[in-house]
């Protein structure tokens, strides 16, 4: 859908597709519709067709036979391209190999066992290394058809950060759902002002927790408010406007991230966005995030596999509010490296290397 709701995926691409029409390209964005938004329209060069879609339903089955009628809309609004990226299981599926030529999977959650599908697409885009290593565990006869390209952040810091803005904030953006570790940050929190070492600081939640959202329901939310400690601890609730959130990362000192999701987490775009308002992040020790967060120098990570885990956790918030005036300021490279503009220009170098399979024949 639009980049109206907070989805990484859709404000990437929102900014991408600028950043190539400012480098001479041609883009057409079809995504679905939303109120007050038009079926079509021109944002900033950029080409906009909506189609009907679907919210997201908690049965996997269903989502993915929504998944299927959204994508046979998509490919019936689909206009004559040299590339087609696609985002969605189905629409590789379904592309009509003679009229498109090159195309690029945007492979952005963990392959399920479909990737052997998609040997028709002419590159599959993983954006980790975590995610690459798990497309050619899936088929391992996509090497040489697999590319690591990161996300880029989804905006443009448009100013330096103020470090004298920084407050005792620790900062959680993202899905307020069970695999995010927000029970164990509430404990880890907790256990830190037991202790004393974090009594002066406030924990803010940002994030949906309604089910259609992604959140884990607001049984489990009231839940989590019965069971453990509340002082200092704010839920803010959904955040989609981008200057409102980004004034959450500029006044927050600590970024905590402690995911569970093993299997879930491909990127961690959150980390990324508040290291490039100099807010350090403190993250659970998932493989993707060794992408761009290096332990005690630009952020801290714990183990969240340990039976401890809340302990560790409660322990590195605590170093991280301690060396945070120190290590913060190695996070803004990430304003250069995951810059729109920087991996715009990944993308379409690897763009031009691109041949479709398939001659594309109008």
């Amino acid at each position: 859908m639009p980049p109206l709701r907070g989805g990484a995926v859709e404000k990437m691409w929102y900014l991408l597709g600028q950043e190539f029409v400012r480098k001479g390209h041609e883009v057409t964005h079809i995504s679905r519709t939303f109120p007050d938004l038009p079926v079509r329209e021109n944002i900033a060069g950029v080409e906009h067709r909506r189609v009907r879609g679907y919210n997201t339903p908690q049965n996997g089955l269903k989502l993915k036979g929504f998944d299927l009628l959204y994508s046979l809309r998509v490919r019936n609004a689909l206009p004559l391209a040299d590339l087609l990226v696609t985002n969605t299981f189905w629409l590789p599926m379904l592309f009509p190999k003679q009229k498109f030529g090159a195309l690029l999977v945007d492979v952005q959650r963990m392959p399920k066992g479909q990737m052997h599908l998609y040997r028709h697409a002419a590159c599959l885009r993983a954006n980790s290394r975590v995610v690459e290593s798990a497309i050619l565990s899936d088929d391992p006869k996509a090497r040489g058809r697999t590319t690591m390209i990161p996300n880029p952040l989804t905006f443009i810091p448009s100013e330096p950060v103020d470090w004298s803005a920084k407050k005792k904030i620790i900062l959680y953006a993202g899905r307020i759902h069970p695999e995010k570790g927000i029970a164990l940050l509430l404990e880890a929190f907790a256990l830190g002002r037991l202790e004393g070492t974090l009594n002066n600081w406030e924990l803010r939640l940002v994030g949906p927790w309604d089910i259609p959202a992604g959140g884990g329901g607001e049984a489990w939310k009231a839940g989590l408010m019965d069971h453990l400690p509340q002082n200092g601890v704010s839920w803010i609730g959904p955040i989609y406007d981008s200057d409102t959130l980004n004034h959450e990362y500029q006044r927050a000192s600590v970024f905590a991230y402690p995911s569970l999701a093993e299997k879930g987490e491909t990127f961690g775009l959150a980390p990324l966005e508040a290291m490039a308002w100099g807010a350090l992040p403190v993250v659970s020790s998932l493989a993707c995030f060794q992408d761009f967060i290096q332990d005690g120098y630009n952020g801290m990570v714990f183990d969240h596999r340990s039976a401890h885990a809340a302990s560790l956790l409660a322990e590195t918030l605590k170093k991280a509010t301690a060396l945070a005036p120190s290590l913060a300021p190695n996070t803004l490279t990430v304003r250069e490296t995951h810059s729109v503009a920087a991996i715009a220009t990944q993308f379409l170098e690897k763009f031009v290397r691109l041949k479709p399979i398939h001659q594309p024949t109008v």
